[in-house]
């Protein structure tokens, strides 16, 4: 820094400048007067006016001293995602260290690391204006950037920062340099998927298009290449595509539930990395509309919830038959005014009843409605992989009971049947409030349902005036003498209210109770009918998500958390996981809650991550917080370097050991950014000769008694003059 002295012309008038004014022009009167007139010595009496209005108008030199101000150069030290290819981001750190220590004399630095605040790649562009925005214009003598080229918000046009106006109104081009993180361009592969189903139909193909691009020396048009498809952890083929072409790739979808389709391409020889040769694709397979056939007994209140519940889910397909009278009732009413059509016995319970995935009998009293083989029927179909679902009422211990068929032999109870004309002894009549066994507490379809209560209340009959407890009271259930399968629900006396079952393929429900309709009815609170009609259900049909047995893993936040669901008393004490790259690490499962055991270690590697427990597999893939960071992974000048060019800045390459690095030195010029002939080795900012005031004094020019002598020697020689005359 240095100081300066400069000198200016000032005036300090002595009177107002009015009237100094008024003082001129009365003088220029007079010697306009004078003239015209003819007087002699009128100029020399002018002359004496100019000399008192000069010394009253207070003409003084003034004496600035300045100070020259240090300019300012922004040092951006690319720190993103990209960087972390190789060595990248240590050149990029020991390059800036270097800058720093050899700063010529008049320069200052600013370093800024640029770090990953975004979710849409690198922006250094945005960041130098939001680094260069609190130095004043006037300092600002240019940028150099350390990064390996990859940046997103390149502009058309050289930035404002960069292209300041000067005093005069005159844009002053700023450099931008350039350092690349290592030795000279490189090559790279990527493999884009450009379109892939959120969802896909169970048992058909989805369509996925893919697109594999090469760029940089080693790119060669219409190349070939091999994209592999993975799905959940197995190889399921191979497919050529011919490189800067879409691809579509057909994959079946085999079960319901997400799918995790891995695509890989084959290595480019010589590309810089394989990170994005490879990416993962999220599948739900669904199936396609599910068909169920409600089949009611007499009217019920509980006809409506059904209904209610099974037309609302979109991708069910509801069959619904109602028995108005049994075969062996005749009140006199008209068959055409009980049913629009007759009752297809043979078209469901024959010809179509595997086309169905759930089968619901709701209050369903056969009174010889359905002959022997139907019922048959419906047991086969159990058996080979179908659903049933049946709510029981007091027609459940009577003469048309279920009990009695082939139905009876697949259901998970049995309820003492009554005589006619006896009090049916397997039929409670009370007020009770349902409630969860152990087993319910577990189990996903009733685990954590909305408002259970807690584990310590039982299902007692209620006192009429108590309303303690989370859910609604029912008032008539069923007590079963004898039952197998899993209990979820009790009720008075802490008999089964709701028991599932497998039998061989199938799946079996049974609620002992009609009443469950008093829940959508809010009923005394109410209760989660809606929710749990739709997990028993949804759990009949196979639902995923449903399982009593299975495995879980999900990766958030670099982490992996793998949960196993189970019911055994003794779940497994841990599980093996398998990283991308093939290595393998055991985890221990500790208890996050009734059935759930979970373990969670750290997952930073992309690609699919596998967790076994012995029995059971699961499959996780991290999501790329940075999808556009990682596109193109080429430490490569076509980005930046025109734009460093255009402000007079350079690229250089710095090599490619931190140890051992090619950094220019910085240089300032008195002649511009473009115009230094050392500009071939180093990095050139312009002198821009930005300084402050330190201090001010001013000195008359025109004294009071200088003044008064030139005045006086005025009038003198004018009155000598008019005297000769």
């Amino acid at each position: 820094m240095t100081s300066a002295l400069s000198t200016t012309i000032g005036f300090a008038p002595l009177i107002p400048v009015w009237a100094l004014i008024a003082l001129a022009i009365a003088a220029a009167l007079v010697l306009l007067s004078g003239l015209a007139s003819g007087m002699r010595g009128a100029f020399l009496r002018a002359l004496v006016a100019a000399i008192g209005l000069l010394w009253l108008s207070g003409p003084r030199a003034l004496h600035e001293t300045h100070r020259d101000l240090p300019q300012t150069a922004l040092v951006l030290v690319d720190q993103t995602g990209s960087m972390a290819i190789r060595d990248r981001a240590a050149i990029a750190r020991a390059a800036a260290q270097a800058l720093g220590a050899n700063v010529p004399q008049g320069l200052t630095l600013r370093t800024v690391t640029v770090r990953d605040e975004r979710a849409n790649g690198t922006h250094l562009f945005d960041a130098l204006a939001q680094a260069a925005a609190d130095i004043p214009p006037e300092q600002f003598a240019g940028a150099v950037v350390i990064t390996d080229g990859q940046t997103l918000d390149t502009p058309e046009r050289i930035p404002e920062r960069l292209s300041p106006r000067d005093s005069a109104g005159k844009i002053a081009t700023l450099p931008l340099h350039v350092l690349m993180t290592g030795r000279g361009e490189e090559t790279d592969r990527r493999l884009r998927v450009l379109q892939a189903p959120p969802y896909a139909i169970v048992g058909q193909p989805a369509t996925l298009r893919v697109q594999v691009d090469d760029a940089g020396p080693g790119a060669r048009a219409g190349a070939q290449a091999i994209v592999t498809v993975r799905e959940d952890g197995a190889d399921k083929l191979e497919a050529p595509v011919t490189v800067g072409k879409p691809q579509d790739i057909q994959l079946p979808v085999t079960h319901p539930g997400e799918t995790l389709v891995a695509l890989s391409v084959s290595e480019l020889p010589g590309e810089v990395s394989t990170l994005n040769n490879q990416d993962v694709v999220r599948i739900n397979g669904v199936r396609d509309r599910l068909k169920v056939l409600l089949v009611s007994g007499t009217p019920n209140q509980g006809e409506r919830v059904w209904r209610r519940l099974l037309k609302a889910d979109p991708s069910v397909d509801l069959v619904h038959f109602t028995i108005l009278r049994p075969p062996d009732k005749d009140d006199g009413t008209p068959l055409s005014d009980l049913a629009l059509i007759a009752f297809p016995v043979q078209e469901l319970f024959q010809d179509k009843i595997e086309q169905f995935d759930l089968i619901i009998l709701d209050g369903f009293e056969n009174r010889a409605i359905l002959p022997p083989v139907y019922l048959r029927n419906i047991a086969r179909y159990v058996r080979n992989g179908g659903g049933l679902l049946l709510t029981a009422g007091p027609e459940f211990v009577g003469p048309g009971s279920l009990q009695d068929t082939a139905v009876g032999d697949i259901l998970p109870a049995h309820v003492p049947l009554s005589a006619p004309g006896e009090t049916p002894s397997g039929v409670t009549v009370q007020r009770f409030r349902p409630q969860l066994t152990e087993d319910g507490r577990r189990h996903p379809v009733t685990a954590e349902l909305p408002g259970a209560p807690p584990q310590s209340a039982t299902a007692s009959p209620t006192p009429a005036g108590d309303l303690s407890g989370q859910w609604g009271p029912w008032y008539r259930a069923l007590k079963p003498d004898s039952s197998h399968g899993e209990a979820l629900m009790s009720g008075p006396d802490g008999a089964p209210l709701l028991i599932l079952d497998h039998v061989d393929r199938g799946r079996v429900a049974l609620l002992l109770s009609d009443q469950i309709w008093l829940w959508s009815r809010g009923e005394y609170g109410g209760g989660p009918q809606a929710e749990l009609l739709r997990r028993i259900s949804h759990w009949l049909m196979k639902e995923p998500d449903l399982e009593e047995e299975r495995l879980e893993a999900r990766i958030a936040d670099g982490a992996l958390t793998v949960t196993r669901h189970t019911e055994a008393a003794n779940p497994p004490a841990g599980v093996t996981i398998t990283a991308p790259d093939g290595t393998s690490s055991a985890a221990t499962l500790r208890s996050a809650g009734p059935g759930v055991f979970t373990a969670r270690i750290p997952a930073s590697q992309p690609g699919v991550w596998q967790a076994d427990d012995g029995e059971r597999r699961a499959y996780a893939a991290p999501r790329q917080a940075d999808p556009a960071e990682f596109a193109d992974l080429r430490l490569t000048a076509a980005h930046m370097g025109p734009m460093a060019q255009r402000t007079g800045g350079r690229v250089a390459w710095l090599g490619d050991d931190p140890s051992h690095l090619a950094v220019p030195a910085l240089h300032v010029s008195g002649g511009g950014a473009s115009s230094s002939a050392s500009a071939q080795t180093s990095m050139d900012f312009p002198l821009r000769r930005a300084s402050v005031a330190t201090g001010a004094t001013s000195t008359p020019i025109f004294p009071g008694a200088l003044a008064l002598v030139l005045a006086l020697a005025a009038l003198g020689f004018g009155w000598w003059r008019e005297g000769r005359g």
